[in-house]
């Protein structure tokens, strides 16, 4: 048995307030799950309130291969909610504040498993309250000098800025956006835009950031259905991505990015971090919500093809 890797995913945990009901979300919490069902040590280091949805969240997430011991609790901030509204299989978000995990707080707990992690995973949502905010970015500078430090982006409208954004990238080594995303992070770090083809555009903008932010090592760029592109300093890797019939497109980024750093810690090629990213991203867009089941025919089968 190969020794577990540490993965914390670190940041918002909330509630999806769908049409058709209550799913538990937040990308840091489903790419913990995710990481967790790949066979890793995941731990989700998030806060909730000391109210029903907070309970809820932990019975759900129990079961799960989700390490909820670190959670923190809030006795006087509800739980995360976010109203998400469905136009052709694409979420509109509202997004509730304050929330339990606006107030993150650094406890010795916390620093204790960050010292000792192989892989962390940060946004920019739970960044937009300042105690949060020196949390998270304290916490993640905190992670030894081999942890793969993941800063997926997530912009969520009106919370974000260049200051966050700016930030992030001086912490991580790896960054993960979508192709919506990447003319939007240039303009906020005011980097020039390029011409070409779409995917020369979003080469030429990823080889930028890597010029910019000396401790990035890769950045990676998904674009939905059409696959993804990943680009390191002295190679790229494009996947076309696997046609599948969308339920909702909740979790799929997130469960992208939670496979591509199992992979990455086993020191995968760029061509097989892709195609297990696509494989388990398009799993998830079949999926409702963002922690579906995941039966264990349905994971070992995606696991070999990936090797093969």
């Amino acid at each position: 048995m190969k020794e577990q890797h540490l993965i914390l995913g670190v940041g918002e945990l909330l509630w999806d307030l769908l049409p058709e009901g209550a799913q538990l979300g937040g990308a840091p919490t489903n790419f913990a799950v995710m990481a967790g069902r790949l066979g890793n040590h995941a731990v989700i280091l998030s806060r909730i309130g000391r109210d029903e949805l907070g309970r809820r969240a932990v019975d759900i997430l129990d079961p799960l291969p989700a390490d909820t011991a670190y959670l923190e609790v809030d006795a006087t901030h509800e739980t995360g909610k976010v109203t998400v509204v469905l136009e052709n299989g694409q979420p509109r978000f509202t997004i509730h504040q304050p929330s339990a995990w606006d107030f993150m707080e650094l406890s010795d707990q916390w620093l204790s498993v960050a010292e000792r992690a192989d892989a962390v995973c940060f946004g920019t949502l739970a960044q937009r309250a300042l105690e949060s905010r020196q949390t998270v970015q304290t916490l993640v500078a905190q992670t030894p000098a081999s942890c793969i430090r993941v800063f997926d982006v997530n912009l969520r409208a009106p919370f974000y800025s260049s200051e966050i954004i700016q930030e992030s990238l001086e912490l991580a080594t790896v960054m993960k956006m979508n192709d919506g995303e990447v003319p939007q992070v240039l303009s906020l770090l005011g980097l020039p835009e390029y011409e070409g083809s779409p995917r020369d555009q979003l080469l030429r903008g990823a080889e930028r950031l890597l010029d910019e932010f000396p401790m990035l090592q890769m950045v990676a760029i998904t674009r939905g259905g059409n696959g993804s592109l990943l680009v390191r300093r002295d190679e790229w890797n494009e996947h076309p991505g696997f046609p599948v019939k969308v339920v909702d497109t909740i979790g799929a980024g997130d469960t992208f990015t939670a496979a591509m750093t199992h992979y990455l810690l086993r020191g995968a090629s760029l061509a097989r971090l892709n195609e297990a990213g696509n494989r388990w991203g398009a799993w998830m867009a079949t999926q409702p919500g963002g922690t579906p089941p995941l039966p264990e025919t349905i994971r070992a089968g995606i696991a070999a093809a990936i090797e093969q």
